[in-house]
């Protein structure tokens, strides 16, 4: 099995304190940082969190070549004469 591939995991269901059960999560953007980004994991049942995420620069761009999808690029702006 290659290892790389749970290395980009992302969780589809967690276990809630509150809910006291495996509940499904939704991820939800924390903190942009220059060298990673964090995400938190909410239940879905409750709102509370129940776990973090951390992507690093270097691991987002290598999913990005795994997919086969390229990085965003700013759209230029072109200034129409009338």
């Amino acid at each position: 099995m290659n290892q790389q591939q749970f290395k980009n995991f992302t969780a589809s269901s967690l276990y809630c304190e509150k809910c006291k059960a495996a509940m499904p999560v939704r991820e939800r953007l924390l903190l942009v940082l220059p060298d990673r980004e964090i995400f938190d994991y909410l239940c879905t049942g409750c709102g509370s969190s129940v776990g973090r995420r951390e992507i690093t620069a270097g691991e987002k761009m290598l999913a990005q070549a795994m997919s086969g999808r390229r990085p965003r690029r700013r759209a230029a702006v072109h200034q129409l004469t009338p």
